[in-house]
């Protein structure tokens, strides 16, 4: 069983399993992969801001795809004329390719009105045993130990870029609580305001974890 997971940039994936691809935040706007270009069954959202939210409303229309997101969040989507499955923290949501849940992240969420977008969340996908973590935008936070101890994810995507999330030194110690074997950077570089070096992200988690740091450009794909 292979799946591949694809970066697009920012904190947007494209999670491949045979005939199954499911996005993640598609905010493509430095993406090299275009909309024409993704054949997409899924699009699940971490939070409602426009750098994650990004071209979700498109994509689903073009691709008849079904957004999974946070209750608010997914009203806020059918609001917009697409199919929308609202979902809440903790829930264990079955798809065809798996299941995945809604897990706690520290952070804020509203649409681009400026309207509530219920909870930032993360997600938790499990893809036939094989289990990736998307932090989605957050800070520290402890539920991150939670995480790690309860649902052992095998990959997990954190952010580094700061500022508006945690930085390079909060995601190694996210890193050490989830105990994945190996990390993938992301939520960096994509503004001026969230510059960070991956490589020395790499260097501390593979210096202080035991997990292993693959840094992946706009468009590489790492496979599982």
């Amino acid at each position: 069983m292979t799946v591949e997971i694809k970066y697009l940039g920012h904190s947007a994936f494209l999670i491949i399993h045979n005939d199954h691809s499911i996005l993640i935040d598609p905010f493509l706007v430095n993406s090299p992969i275009s909309v024409n270009e993704l054949n997409v069954q899924d699009i699940l959202l971490t939070h409602a801001h426009g750098d994650h939210l990004g071209d979700s409303i498109e994509i689903s229309k073009e691709k008849n795809a079904t957004i999974t997101a946070i209750f608010e969040l997914a009203n806020y989507c059918s609001s917009q004329g697409v199919n929308a499955n609202g979902v809440n923290l903790g829930g264990k949501v079955p798809f065809s390719w798996g299941y995945a849940y809604w897990l706690p992240a520290s952070h804020s969420s509203s649409t681009p009105e400026g309207n509530y977008g219920g909870s930032p969340a993360s997600i938790l996908l499990n893809i036939k045993g094989v289990s990736i973590y998307h932090a989605g935008d957050t800070g520290l936070h402890y539920d991150l130990k939670m995480i790690g101890e309860v649902y052992k994810p095998d990959i997990a995507l954190l952010p580094i870029g700061s500022y508006y999330t945690m930085g390079i030194n909060e995601a190694v110690i996210a890193a050490k609580w989830l105990g994945s074997s190996k990390v993938i950077p992301i939520h960096y570089n994509t503004f001026p305001i969230i510059q960070a070096n991956p490589e020395e992200f790499k260097a501390k988690i593979e210096s202080e974890t035991k997990s292993n740091c693959i840094i992946l450009k706009p468009g590489e794909l790492y496979s599982v």
